[in-house]
């Protein structure tokens, strides 16, 4: 039987709250957020407009729902959607925005970077006519994942949104890992978002908590997301127990967010070194291998049986992702289970 303790590189999700989140959680104030008296609720929510530089947030149970309380918010029936093809709300999302938005998502091609090219935004949006859908809001994604956490330039966001917005298209902004785009190009979340409409966040992913995502945006946008978030049975009463580990995470958890960074860089350069995938160094905390040698499942069996859990990608790809409870040591002990997954392998 196979004892060693496994590494885990499927997520940043799988992190665990540390005692002093846990202690945090354990001292929060609670009342209901429903009824809007929760006040640990009301100070994270206080405390992420203000990091976006939006009027208001919305504590949300996750990313999932953020960001179809955000397209709700900003549609109406029948209108259309444009977003990346690799974006995460496209992909991961299961079509919630056309099942309960009723909302058309047009696909454009993302580019390596995970923008999205100027002249297909300008050729996609719709001119007014009796038989097409209205292009209401156009999506963007900082960092990308399926673009391996490539951080979005500010300049391309801002270009983006000015095309938008000078044709009456709202702009929202899924920043599940803004954080790390922070960090990474060293530009603040509050000008990242400042030319963009909404902007979601994840608090369970780099941040490591358990769960929850804010949606940040004018009062009167936020305003309708409340009424949005009930309808999808969002609405949470005693939640500051999940708030005050978010509110531990703002204080605690975005700068150390580079150590993920420098160690996904290790582990992609030592990974290089085995020969058989092929791969960007990352700038940010997601490593995604395009296998070069063998079937993906096969790779991802045998590190699995190594002690390495990673997930897969697409074809051909395999996924890891570095995150607050894998350090250093950890990852020069996942390259040396994975050259010996390598060695099974061949």
């Amino acid at each position: 039987m196979n004892t060693i303790s496994p590494i885990d590189l499927r997520s940043d999700t799988v992190t665990r709250p540390d005692a002093e989140m846990r202690q945090a959680m354990l001292q929060a104030e609670v009342g209901d957020d429903v009824f809007g008296d929760d006040p640990s609720v009301n100070h994270l929510e206080a405390l992420a407009a203000e990091r976006m530089g939006k009027e208001a947030a919305v504590f949300l149970p996750s990313g999932t729902m953020a960001n179809l309380v955000a397209v709700l918010s900003h549609t109406q029936p029948t209108d259309e959607v444009l977003l990346g093809n690799e974006s995460h709300l496209f992909n991961y999302e299961v079509a919630g925005a056309s099942r309960v938005g009723g909302v058309q998502l047009h696909p454009l091609p993302n580019d390596a970077s995970g923008g999205l090219a100027d002249e297909d935004v300008r050729t996609a949006i719709r001119e007014p006519n009796i038989h097409s859908p209205r292009t209401s809001l156009l999506c963007l994604e900082n960092t990308h994942n399926r673009c391996g956490g490539s951080v979005l330039p500010l300049t391309k966001i801002q270009t983006l949104s000015r095309i938008a917005h000078d044709a009456g298209v709202r702009v929202h902004l899924d920043g599940a890992r803004i954080f790390n785009a922070e960090v990474a190009s060293g530009t603040t979340t509050a000008d990242l978002t400042a030319t963009v409409d909404s902007v979601s966040f994840c608090l369970s992913k780099g941040l490591a908590c358990p769960v929850g995502s804010l949606l940040c945006g004018s009062s009167e946008l936020i305003e309708r997301a409340r009424r949005e978030r009930k309808m999808l049975g969002g609405g949470m009463r005693q939640s500051g127990v999940l708030a005050a580990a978010g509110i531990h995470a703002l204080s605690h958890n975005i700068e150390r967010l580079a150590e993920d960074h420098e160690n996904a860089r290790m582990l992609a350069e030592g990974i290089r070194r085995i020969g058989t995938f092929a791969m960007e160094i990352p700038t940010t905390n997601i490593v995604v291998l395009q296998v070069l040698e063998g079937a993906r499942d096969d790779w991802l069996l045998a590190f699995k049986k190594a002690g390495v859990h990673a997930s897969a990608f697409g074809t051909g790809r395999i996924r890891m992702v570095t995150h607050k409870d894998v350090d250093t040591s950890s990852i020069e002990e996942a390259l040396r289970r994975i050259a010996q997954a390598a060695v099974a392998v061949g």
